[in-house]
């Protein structure tokens, strides 16, 4: 039997319930994945509130990492005893195991441990087409990367410096901030107690930077565009701070003819070459140790409400897993 969590309906964490399932036997093309590890990721209270709608009953989760335990016929890319994790896009991942596609699991590479991969497989590839297809940071460019100190701002903000740029990031206290600093941001600014674009602004010589990566969204919109240099790029992945609505093109112009996208990761992964060439380079960086993958909580499986409620009110550093 497998333990998995259902929601039934929208709303707050309450909503998530848990059922026991005896899973058949993996259909065509499909593996049966036994977890040792959940990635807990802010786009899992998109789809329980209903932000991101999805048809219900819904499971929940699409990052974990484990060991397939059988496979379905024309499967040959892997084998029973394989180390796999996967990113999605198919929700489910908030079980003890699932029956899954076999073309969306990915070899964990050896050395790279299942919390890591669990970690780090959907924020580091994130990472990377952010910075890498989306965006398109060069050495020397400077970035805003709000939200420095979250799992995925770590991790951009690590990537960045690796190739050369000067990070200023974002945070919402003292304790976040030393973190940021300790990752390599070379300007932090505490957004409860500064003016995140005039310190922008200031540290920039008033020009403002070409680039911002904003996982936060409606709260840090505004600051996001008075923050972004002539002809720069303001690129909204998140909505943290809820969802950007109503964008007025005639502000773009004004902060200085800007250039605005709402990237998604599966637009930028859509083929298997995206997505292997993207998942070799991020894995090859973990494995090299240029990213440092800090895990600040690990919650038992069932306590995922609890950790919906945590991450929602910020209260959390760095990845957070559930571990079933």
């Amino acid at each position: 039997m497998a333990r998995q969590a259902v929601i039934r309906g929208t709303g707050g964490p309450e909503v998530i319930e848990w059922v026991e399932v005896d899973l058949p036997p993996p259909g065509p093309g499909e593996a049966r994945v036994r977890h040792e590890a959940v990635g807990l990721n802010f786009i899992d209270t998109y789809h329980r509130s209903g932000l991101y709608p999805v048809p219900l009953p819904s499971g929940l989760g699409s990052e974990a990492a484990g060991v397939v335990e059988a496979v379905g016929e024309g499967v040959t890319a892997i084998a029973v005893g394989d180390r796999v994790t996967t990113y999605g896009p198919t929700l489910g991942a908030y079980a003890s195991a699932r029956n899954v596609a076999a073309d969306a699991l990915l070899p964990i590479p050896d050395g790279i441990g299942f919390d890591v991969a669990a970690a780090v497989t959907l924020k580091g590839c994130t990472a990377e087409y952010l910075i890498e297809r989306c965006a398109r940071v060069q050495p020397g460019m400077t970035v805003l990367v709000h939200a420095a100190a979250g799992a995925t701002g770590q991790l951009i903000v690590q990537w960045l410096k690796h190739i050369g740029a000067t990070v200023i990031g974002t945070v919402g206290s003292p304790d976040k901030a030393e973190r940021a600093r300790a990752i390599g941001a070379d300007h932090v600014i505490e957004y409860k107690r500064e003016d995140i674009a005039a310190r922008v602004r200031e540290i920039t010589g008033g020009e403002g930077v070409p680039v911002v990566l904003d996982g936060v969204g409606g709260s840090t919109w505004e600051a996001s565009l008075k923050s972004t240099a002539r002809r720069g790029m303001t690129v909204s992945f998140g909505n943290a701070g809820g969802p950007v609505t109503g964008v007025n093109l005639g502000a773009l112009s004004q902060h200085g003819s800007l250039f605005v996208t709402r990237p998604t990761l599966y637009h930028y992964y859509a083929t298997p070459e995206e997505r292997a060439a993207g998942v070799v380079r991020m894995f090859d960086l973990v494995a090299r140790g240029v990213l440092q993958v800090e895990i600040g909580r690990r919650y038992a499986l069932e306590e995922a409400a609890e950790a919906h409620r945590a991450i929602a009110a910020g209260e959390t550093m760095g990845a957070t897993l559930l571990i079933p």
